[in-house]
């Protein structure tokens, strides 16, 4: 039977058992992906084509160019390319990813990721996080897999099983970045996978701060590389200068060549970390630069970049001083280790600051991984930092600087007092330690803020106490019939320090400082107010600030 509306149009029938109903919203998840990778491929091949028609000697026509960016754009995943023009006739593997270039499929794909999670505001369907990222993953891997075929046909196709895991690779991890940021980059729940201790131990704010402290100091660690490739390309720039003009005499050659050391200016900070680090960075076989000097010269070919590299050689009183770059990054990483808290153990603090040295090894063994490959068989098959040498020699440094200097930050900042702190108590001085001089107790208090809010007018507002049920109190009788008397007991507050004064609105009754008179020995300086001899006159300079003298009220013993 057609169900109808109270309009009498008829309702859309319910789908059936086993039948999936198509989620628009996923597909355009899935198109969002697939534009992401046609973007960054875009991108390289308008850049390609232009370097190529400007190019007074072409290679290829513009089939060539177009294959070549589509290798371009596999090798920015880190997809490994083959050189078949060589000398020798051997295919040369081309491993050394630009980092740069890397920057442009991740921008990419985690803005479609983003885009996908956000959703329409008059879409009612908002797909989870899982789904988001599977159809943003299927988009972007189909479109890889048809530039893998399409690159097989160019002067530099890519290695099929060297692009069957570094594009997923580097597509999983933008994807699920974007996904992440869009949710509010939440800290959990972790998966249900994990065991439950794990998951407990992971959201305690060490684990934050020790990611906090681990990417302070792996960013100290580059910038210390870029500043050691900026005085190293400054101490050669007559070689470098002529290694630039000397690849190629026209315009468009020299930007090709400028547009290459730009992409690869993040590999060489990477590589002057990790020769500040100790590890240096292999140019070659058997060939290795350190501060501690660099045994024989490589076949390199001429390039702007390679023309810095330090002189074959030992080392010198100049490049032993890299080694401040990781001491910096060790004290940075026990600064960072250090909670603002007081309750925070020298133990745990200790184990903040290690678990940040291992963050900053493994960042550094991750860089140095993506920084380095082939470019090239025999002696270039090797090129650019050890990845595991690195990353130890980042947690090593690290270690042994950051525990002690938390922990030494962690004793500094949360001090106690120097020393015993003098002051009066009832007109003589405690040189046993710290005395209570009555400058922070409950009336005086009291009696600040009245002064401040009579003075400050209608800018501060006047704060009512809450009501508080009185005290039960012990009652003696003092013979048969007689009537109940409460037994209480009198304290008036002692301010010292303070100025009080008279002022209109006193309660009768309330003890009201008035005079020039301080009252019998009491000391120079120290107005006191004391209980049953009555009120004790002092002068006060203020005009008009009356104050009321608070009566504690104290239990019998």
């Amino acid at each position: 039977m057609t169900q109808v509306t109270e309009r009498g149009t008829p309702l859309p029938a319910a789908p059936r058992a086993g039948v999936r109903r198509r989620s628009p919203a996923a597909a355009a998840c899935v198109v969002g992906g697939a534009v992401a990778a046609g973007l960054g491929l875009g991108f390289l091949a308008v850049l390609v084509i232009v370097l190529w028609i400007s190019s007074p000697y072409p290679d290829s026509g513009p089939g060539g160019a177009l294959h070549l960016a589509a290798g371009l754009w596999l090798l920015a995943h880190g997809t490994e390319l083959l050189r078949y023009e060589t000398l020798s006739g051997v295919p040369a593997p081309v491993g050394v990813t630009p980092l740069l270039l890397v920057a442009l499929p991740v921008l990419l794909l985690r803005r479609a990721a983003r885009l996908g999670s956000a959703g329409d505001e008059d879409d009612e369907e908002v797909l989870p996080a899982t789904a988001v990222f599977s159809a943003v993953l299927c988009g972007y891997l189909a479109v890889g897999a048809l530039a893998t075929v399409y690159a097989a046909g160019g002067p530099m196709p890519a290695d099929p099983i060297s692009a069957a895991w570094h594009v997923p690779l580097v597509a999983v991890l933008a994807a699920a970045g974007g996904v992440w940021g869009a949710r509010g980059r939440p800290a959990g729940p972790l998966p249900g996978l994990l065991p439950a201790g794990v998951r407990r131990g992971l959201v305690r704010p060490r684990y934050a701060l020790a990611l906090r402290a681990g990417a302070g100091g792996a960013l100290v660690l580059l910038g210390g590389g870029a500043l050691l490739v900026g005085v190293s390309l400054a101490w050669h720039g007559a070689q470098v200068q002529a290694s630039f003009l000397a690849l190629t005499g026209v315009w468009s050659g020299r930007f090709a060549v400028l547009l290459l050391a730009l992409t690869l200016l993040p590999n060489a900070v990477v590589w002057g970390a990790a020769y500040a680090l100790g590890p240096g960075f292999s140019l070659g076989a058997e060939v290795t630069a350190t501060p501690l000097g660099s045994a024989g010269g490589p076949a390199l070919p001429r390039f702007p970049l390679l023309e810095a590299l330090p002189a074959a050689g030992p080392g010198t009183p100049l490049t032993w001083a890299a080694a401040v770059v990781p001491v910096v990054a060790g004290l940075a990483v026990g600064w960072f280790a250090v909670r603002r808290a007081r309750e925070v153990s020298y133990g745990e603090t200790a184990l903040t600051a290690a678990l940040g040295a291992l963050v900053c090894g493994l960042a550094m063994a991750g860089l140095a991984a993506a920084s380095g490959g082939p470019l090239g068989s025999r002696r270039l098959a090797e090129f650019g930092p050890v990845w595991w040498a690195t990353g130890a020699a980042a947690f090593a440094w690290t270690l042994v600087l950051a525990v002690p200097v938390a922990v030494g930050v962690h004793a500094w900042r949360y001090r106690p007092a120097a020393g015993p702190v003098a002051g009066l108590v009832a007109g003589g001085r405690d040189a046993d330690g710290p005395v209570d001089d009555g400058w922070h107790d409950s009336g005086v208090r009291e009696l600040r803020w009245e002064l401040m809010r009579k003075a400050s007018g209608t800018l501060v507002p006047e704060i009512l106490p809450e009501p508080v049920a009185p005290p039960v109190r012990p009652v003696a009788v003092a013979a048969a019939g007689a009537p109940a008397v409460r037994a209480r007991r009198r304290a008036v507050t002692v301010v010292s320090g303070l100025d009080l004064g008279p002022g209109p609105g006193a309660p009768p009754g309330s003890p009201v400082v008035s005079g020039p008179d301080l009252g019998p020995g009491a000391p120079p300086g120290l107005p006191v107010v004391s209980g049953p001899a009555g009120p004790v006159p002092v002068r006060v300079p203020v005009p008009g600030a009356g104050v009321r003298v608070l009566v504690r009220r104290k239990p019998s013993a």
